[in-house]
């Protein structure tokens, strides 16, 4: 088991109804892909903290369950996947980090 956990923070504030339909469009996307297990993702919470944060501030965190490296290799693939990329990066530029781990316990 495999997780891939996603940071995705926008450049500039993003409409609530906006991120919602991003994160709607990333997970019909990996969901019909039939590599991904199980996919949650949540809006960040803010705080007052954050003002002082050393490199970005996350927009929203994803993460995707994912069986093996091969499904987690093959995602980074998928058909449709720039496409919704440079989309939503026209509309709102973002920069996403990651990391891939097993299951936190």
């Amino acid at each position: 088991m495999i997780h891939h956990t996603m940071i995705v923070a926008f450049d500039k504030p993003i409409p609530a109804s906006d991120l919602d339909q991003y994160l709607k469009e990333f997970e019909e996307l990996v969901q019909g892909s039939g590599l991904v297990e199980s996919f949650a993702a949540q809006p960040h919470i803010r705080v007052p903290g954050d003002d002082h944060a050393p490199v970005a501030v996350a927009t929203a965190v994803l993460q995707l369950r994912l069986t093996d490296l091969d499904a987690l290799n093959a995602t980074f693939t998928l058909p449709g996947a720039v496409d919704l990329i440079k989309r939503w990066q026209g509309r709102y530029p973002y920069k996403a980090i990651w990391v891939n781990h097993e299951p936190l316990t």
